[in-house]
C-alpha cells in the first residue's frame, strides 16, 4: 500500500518512504503536565494516533516505533508546585496520569515510548556538550546558548528570514549572546527551583534541547516522521532541527515534518491564556470519547477546526447511525479476504484525508444496512470492511448495545423496549396520538428514539 504525507519542509505532499520499513520511527511533541489538557491539546494526540494506526496497518504493528514526550520541567510546573508546597513530581505525576486517561478515553493507543525530561537529563547534558565540541554552542555566564550562525539552514523549516525569526521568538536581549537569535540550551535555576548538575553549573535545560535529546535517546536520529501542532514550527521545531544536525547527525533530522492546524473556539484559537478553553477531562463527562474523537478528525488535520456543540451533535449522529447498522447486523458473520486493502483505507493513505475516510465508512455502513435488509450475500464482506476501516480510525470500539444504552439498568431497558414495542403497534394502527404519548413518556425517561427504515433504536441522552 502506498502512503503519501504532506511535508512541511518540502511544502508538498509526497510518497512516504521510511529509511527502514522494518523499523518506522515517529516522534510527536507531547504535553507539559501542570494542569488538565484542553481539547485543542488533544488534536495532535488524535491525529498522530491515527497516523500511528495507519503506519501499523501498512508496515505491521511491531515495525512502528512511536515516541511522544512529556515535559515535566517547566516554569508553570514550578509555580504550581510552589503554590501547593510539594515537589514537582507530585504535580507532574498527577496530571500525566489524567492526561493518559483522557487520551485513552479518546481512543489513543499508548505510544511505544513516553520519555520524560527528568529521566533524560544525562542525554541532554551530553548533547549540549556535543554541540559545544562541534562549535554549534557556547557557554556564557552560567548559560549555554546555541549559535544560530553555525547552522546555515536556520529558518529553512519555517521559511522565515532571520529578522522575522528574531521578532517572532521574542528573544531576550542579553549581553552574553553572540547573536540576538541565539537560544538557551542550559540555564541556571532560580532560587528554590529544581536543578541538575552540569559542566556549566547547576541548572536546567532549555525547552528545545529537551526534545532533540529525547528523540535521540528513545528512537535514534534521524527519524522518519516528526509531528506536532502548527504553532511549533517556529521556534521549537526550527531549533530542534538546528540542534540535531549540529550535534553530529549530518544533514538529516526527520524525513517528514507534519503539523496539524489549530482548533478554534469560535473565531479564536483555543488557548489557556485567552481563557476560551474546553477541558477534555470535562467534555468526557458529557460526551463519549468516540464522539470527541470524531469531532477532532472531522476536518482535514492540516486545516483549522472550529469546535462547536453543533459539530459534536453531528459527530454523535454519525456514530449513532453506524452503531445502529452494526447492531442490526449483529447476526452477520464478517467474511472476505481478511486483508485490509488499499480501497478499504479510504482517504487515510492520502495524507490522512479523514473527511474522505469518514465518507467511505458511512457508505460501507449504508451498503451493509441495505445488504442486511435484503439478505444479500455481500453482507459479511461489507461488515468486515466496515469494521476494518473503523478499527484503523479508532471507532466502533464499543458494543452497540452498550453504546446506545450505557447507563441504563435492566429494569429501565425492559421498560424502554416495552414502550418501543407499544409505539410500533400504535404507529402500525395509525394511532398517532398514542404513539406521541409513548414517545413523550420515553423522553421523560431521558431516552431518545431513532427511527429508521429497518426499525427503531434508542439511546440514553447525554447529561448536560
Amino acid at each position: 500500500m502506498s502512503l503519501a504525507l504532506y511535508d512541511t519542509m518540502a511544502r508538498a505532499k509526497r510518497p512516504f518512504v521510511p529509511k527502514d520499513p522494518s523499523r518506522v520511527t515517529m516522534y510527536v511533541c507531547g504535553p507539559t503536565v501542570y494542569n488538565f489538557a484542553h481539547i485543542g491539546n488533544f488534536r495532535p494526540v488524535v491525529v498522530f494516533d491515527l497516523l500511528f494506526r495507519v503506519l501499523r496497518s501498512v508496515y505491521g504493528e511491531a515495525a512502528v516505533q512511536y515516541a511522544a514526550n512529556v515535559t515535566d520541567v517547566d516554569d508553570k510546573i514550578n509555580r504550581k508546585a510552589a503554590e501547593e508546597g510539594v515537589p514537582i513530581s507530585v504535580i507532574t505525576d498527577r496530571y500525566l496520569s489524567a492526561y493518559n486517561a483522557d487520551a485513552a478515553a479518546l481512543g489513543a493507543l499508548r505510544p511505544t515510548f513516553q520519555p520524560r525530561v527528568t529521566d533524560t537529563m544525562d542525554a541532554i547534558v551530553k548533547m549540549i556538550g556535543d554541540l559545544i565540541d562541534n562549535k554549534g554552542a557556547y557557554a556564557a555566564e552560567g548559560h549555554v546558548l546555541f549559535d544560530t550562525q553555525a547552522f546555515p539552514d536556520y529558518g529553512k523549516l519555517s521559511g522565515r528570514p532571520m529578522d522575522e525569526m528574531i521578532a517572532g521568538a521574542r528573544v531576550d536581549v542579553a549581553p552574553y549572546k553572540r547573536h540576538p537569535a541565539d537560544f538557551v540550551l542550559w540555564k541556571p535555576s532560580k532560587d528554590n527551583e529544581p536543578e541538575w548538575p552540569s559542566p556549566w553549573g547547576a541548572g536546567r535545560p532549555g525547552w528545545h534541547i529537551e526534545c532533540t535529546a529525547m528523540i535521540e535517546a528513545a528512537l535514534g536520529l534521524p527519524i522518519d516522521i516528526h509531528g506536532g501542532g502548527i504553532d511549533l514550527v517556529f521556534p521549537h521545531h526550527e531549533n530542534e532541527l538546528a540542534q540535531g544536525v549540529c550535534s553530529g547527525h549530518g544533514h538529516e533530522y526527520a524525513g517528514v515534518w507534519m503539523h496539524n492546524g489549530f482548533l478554534n473556539m469560535g473565531e479564536e484559537k483555543m488557548s489557556k491564556s485567552v481563557g476560551n478553553v474546553a477541558l477534555a477531562h470535562d467534555l468526557l463527562k458529557t460526551w463519549p470519547g468516540e464522539v470527541l474523537r470524531w469531532g477532532l478528525l472531522s476536518a482535514h488535520y492540516r486545516q483549522p477546526l472550529s469546535w462547536t456543540d453543533e459539530g459534536l451533535e453531528q459527530a454523535r449522529n454519525s456514530l449513532d447511525h453506524i452503531y445502529g447498522v452494526l447492531d442490526r447486523a449483529r447476526d452477520v458473520a464478517p467474511g472476505g479476504s481478511g486483508a485490509l486493502l488499499e480501497d478499504q483505507l479510504g482517504g487515510l493513505l492520502d495524507d490522512l484525508n479523514t473527511p474522505a475516510a469518514m465518507a467511505t465508512l458511512k457508505k460501507l455502513a449504508n451498503d451493509l444496512d441495505r445488504a442486511v435488509r435484503k439478505n444479500l450475500p455481500t453482507a459479511g464482506a461489507l461488515k468486515q470492511d466496515m469494521l476494518a476501516l473503523a478499527g484503523v480510525m479508532g471507532f466502533l470500539q464499543a458494543d452497540p448495545k452498550a453504546w446506545f444504552q450505557g447507563g441504563a439498568d435492566e429494569g429501565l431497558k425492559a421498560r424502554v423496549e416495552a414502550l418501543i414495542a407499544e409505539r410500533v403497534e400504535a404507529r402500525a394502527a395509525k394511532d398517532w396520538a398514542r404513539a406521541d404519548r409513548i414517545r413523550a413518556e420515553l423522553t421523560a425517561l431521558n431516552v431518545e428514539v431513532m427511527d429508521s427504515a429497518s426499525g427503531a433504536t434508542w439511546r440514553i441522552r447525554e447529561q448536560a
